[in-house]
């Protein structure tokens, strides 16, 4: 009986030690991990305070390029077109002449208008002679008061058809006059629409001048760039000072050429269906290198945002509850903090909400940062830019190593031909 009471407690005794030791098992792992957390040492990264500025926005809008002096030739007369005085596609000069509409018969009709001034400028005369003669008689009592009021009325009416006769001339002269149709202004000229020899009537349309420097883009900028636009107007600048940038996509192969102009115009109310409003800028063209109609993207510099919080565009992170960023607790612990996103300022990131004057925000490569994580915060002394160059960089550096490896054990495996498994079932497969 006693040996059996001994038996039973040794079996206790045995079942006891084995589950605290699995007890101490359980319990190892994870006082090993914590010990290691405690030990790891604060990740160096750089560190921002947050606070609020204004930044430029490098912001482009669509548009198509324009010629505001572009002028279509109209005639003004009627008449059979004699001549054309230039080759299609060439530029003209101001004032240059372009065709000639049956001139002769507009000079004849000046010729005779002419005839008709000389007879009532005669017939004037001789009025004003009568007028003057019974002037005299009727001072003397030698004619009647009527015949008098007779000879001032015809010298009224020789008075009257010299000044239509003036007015003939002067409308015959002007029709003379259009049968020339020179250049209003100096530009490319384009295909004429009406050949030698046809006959044209006033209004018929003639060709096309499209001056070619400078031109111009009208485009629309969403209200609150217009009404940021207008602060910094309204802050002591002029529009003329504001420099624009004008962006043709694939104008010369795959590169983007670049014109530089100045902003005229910004529009004084918003258009209720888009919401924007309308601006114009002007642009040098020398050598003609663009032309009215291409599509082109036009940037206003100097365009800002004022008073709002930044941080480098690499800083914020996809979460849980969406975009965030890391911040630093009281003791330089990394701490996740959701943000609403603004806008994208070159590598500078708006954060429209989320942070607070003062907050420390971790700026560097966030990759691999955990909550939790102890940081030593270093001072950010590089610019967005530099931090972004770096970090592709690095990942640059990081593919290649990766590709360099791939390259390498794909050439040990043709070194040293099929694996064990594939001999073997090569082996099985032979007869």
């Amino acid at each position: 009986m006693r040996t059996m009471v001994n038996g039973v407690r040794l079996a206790l005794l045995a079942v006891g030690m084995g589950m605290l030791l699995a007890a101490c098992g359980q319990e190892a792992p994870e006082q090993q991990a914590s010990a290691e957390q405690q030990e790891a040492p604060p990740r160096p990264i750089a560190v921002m305070e947050a606070a609020r500025q204004d930044l430029p926005l490098d912001k482009s809008y669509p548009s198509l390029l324009r010629s505001d002096d572009e002028v279509t030739l109209v005639a003004r007369v009627t008449g059979f077109l004699e001549q054309r005085h230039f080759e299609p596609g060439q530029l003209v000069e101001k004032g240059q002449q372009l065709y000639s509409i049956e001139p002769d018969l507009y000079q004849a009709t000046v010729n005779q208008r002419e005839a008709d001034l000389q007879s009532a400028r005669a017939e004037l005369a001789r009025a004003q002679r009568d007028a003057e003669r019974f002037e005299r008689l009727l001072s003397q009592n030698s004619v009647s008061r009527q015949e008098y009021d007779q000879a001032r009325a015809e010298l009224a009416v020789a008075q009257a058809r010299v000044a239509q006769a003036q007015a003939a001339l002067q409308s015959a002269e002007i029709d003379l006059g259009y049968t020339e149709v020179s250049a209003p202004v100096a530009g490319m000229i384009g295909l004429s629409r009406i050949n030698v020899g046809n006959l044209v009537n006033a209004g018929t349309e003639l060709a096309t001048i499209t001056p070619l420097e400078p031109l111009e883009v009208r485009f629309q900028l969403p209200q609150r760039d217009a009404f940021e636009l207008r602060r910094q107007i309204n802050d002591g600048l002029t529009i003329s000072d504001i420099p624009a940038r004008l962006t043709v996509p694939g104008l010369y192969g795959n590169d983007d050429s670049q014109l530089e102009g100045r902003l005229d115009f910004l529009g004084s109310r918003v258009d209720e269906s888009t919401s924007t409003v309308q601006a114009n800028a002007t642009f040098a063209n020398p050598g003609a290198t663009v032309l009215p109609g291409q599509f082109v993207r036009v940037s206003i510099e100097g365009l800002k945002r004022f008073d709002v919080f930044t941080v480098p565009e690499i800083a914020v992170t996809q979460g849980l509850m969406g975009p965030q960023v890391f911040v630093l607790d009281e003791e330089s612990k990394a701490r996740a903090r959701s943000v609403t996103l603004g806008e994208i300022a070159g590598p500078w990131q708006i954060i429209r909400e989320g942070l607070e004057s003062g907050d420390r925000v971790v700026v560097g490569d966030p990759a691999g940062l955990q909550p939790g994580t102890s940081i030593d915060p270093q001072p950010f002394e590089e610019g967005a830019e530099e931090i972004v160059e770096e970090v592709e960089q690095e990942q640059a550096q990081e593919q290649t190593e990766e590709q360099v490896q791939i390259r390498e054990a794909m050439q040990e495996q043709a070194v040293d031909g099929p694996s064990a498994p594939a001999a073997e079932e090569e082996g099985e497969n032979t007869p």
